[in-house]
């Protein structure tokens, strides 16, 4: 498995963009891509009961960002959400409820202050955690 993953410069302001107007609530969606490579951000609405310390994804926005990734021959190429105020580190509910082993979690934090912290890891079964380095593409 590929312990390096680069992410396009945009996409990875999109996702702290999003992080940062929501500094109370986890924000979350998916990442599609094509050929190994980050394309597209899909936001997906957060339904949680208490969306400041944990995420559901809107069911019906989870479907139409599946969708417009197909229509664009994407694939899913990551899940991503944030802790606001907590480590860029799975936490005991994201290893609960991580359903996808071979897909990449992008987790960005909002703890530390003036600065924003985004890692990504791999959630095996049985709790196993795989990190990953996430670098900026340089073109």
């Amino acid at each position: 498995m590929n312990n390096r993953i680069q992410l396009p410069r945009e996409l990875v302001n999109q996702l702290l963009q999003q992080a940062q107007s929501s500094p109370d609530m986890e924000i979350c969606g998916l990442i599609g891509g094509h050929h190994n490579s980050a394309t597209s951000c899909y936001p997906v609405k957060n339904v949680a009961e208490n969306p400041g310390h944990r995420f559901w994804m809107d069911p019906k926005q989870q479907i139409t960002a599946m969708r417009n990734m197909r229509e664009k021959q994407e694939s899913l190429f990551a899940i991503y959400h944030s802790h606001p105020d907590a480590p860029p580190e799975p936490s005991a509910t994201d290893l609960e409820t991580a359903n996808y082993p071979e897909t990449l979690q992008i987790i960005i934090s909002l703890n530390i202050k003036g600065v924003l912290e985004m890692r990504g890891f791999f959630l095996r079964d049985n709790n196993q955690v795989e990190e990953v380095t996430l670098t900026l593409k340089t073109n």
